[in-house]
């Protein structure tokens, strides 16, 4: 695998009043001509809102709680970004090409740029809890098994998992060094990641960015 050097932090295209990295808004042409297939699952979420936590408890759910089968690759790979695109990688699209069904696909893009086959097949949006998405998916099974993806799917087992952390990948793409994947959102936990220059930095950066935005969120308990 043959990686473009250089700064993989690009700056945003809007479409449609999206913005969106410079890579992932190319992609968008080539994926409009995407096929689903009638049993495609699609994780449709916000960025770092439990996506990867969600597509582990899919894929054990479909590989029946077997933690040796959902270690076959890491989750990257088992549950394809749709509009990842980064030069020298296989884009969200060329990563499904060898994927028998039935196929989870994970993206974070609104209803509006969605492949048109996506919206076609009426793919389905898992939530959160492990029996809520069974019940969804219309599959049962033994409380033992359930109990244990309970176990791998949590943010400790996951956080140490090469197969679900994302720690596979070449630190050119994303380096933990500098912040691992697996984050644990806790409110006020800012105060021990920035310091006081630092949020102070970030209020004023915010506050130009936000501005006349009806949104209020809070940055400690």
């Amino acid at each position: 695998m043959e990686l473009l050097q250089g700064d993989f932090r690009q700056p945003l295209e809007y479409v449609k009043g999206v913005p969106l990295i410079k890579y992932f808004a190319e992609a968008l042409g080539p994926l409009q001509d995407f096929q689903a297939w009638p049993d495609d699952l699609l994780v449709s979420t916000y960025p770092k809102s439990g996506t990867t936590w969600v597509s582990e408890i899919v894929d054990m759910i479909y590989h029946g709680g077997d933690p040796d089968k959902c270690s076959r690759d890491p989750i990257f790979i088992r549950v394809p970004f749709l509009e990842f695109k980064v030069p020298g990688v296989p884009s969200g699209v060329e990563s499904l090409k060898d994927i028998p069904a039935p196929r989870i696909l994970k993206t974070h893009l609104p209803l509006a740029l969605l492949p048109q086959s996506l919206l076609d097949q009426k793919v389905k949006d898992p939530k959160r809890e492990v029996k809520k998405i069974l019940e969804f998916l219309g599959h049962s099974l033994p409380e033992e098994t359930v109990d244990h993806i309970v176990q791998r799917t949590s943010f400790k087992e996951m956080k140490k998992n090469p197969m679900s952390n994302y720690s596979t990948l070449p630190p050119e793409i994303m380096d933990h060094s500098i912040s691992a994947f697996m984050r644990k959102g806790t409110t006020g936990d800012w105060k021990n990641t920035f310091t006081v220059a630092q949020n102070e930095r970030f209020d004023i950066h915010y506050a130009e960015k936000m501005a006349g935005s009806p949104l209020n969120f809070r940055s400690h308990v």
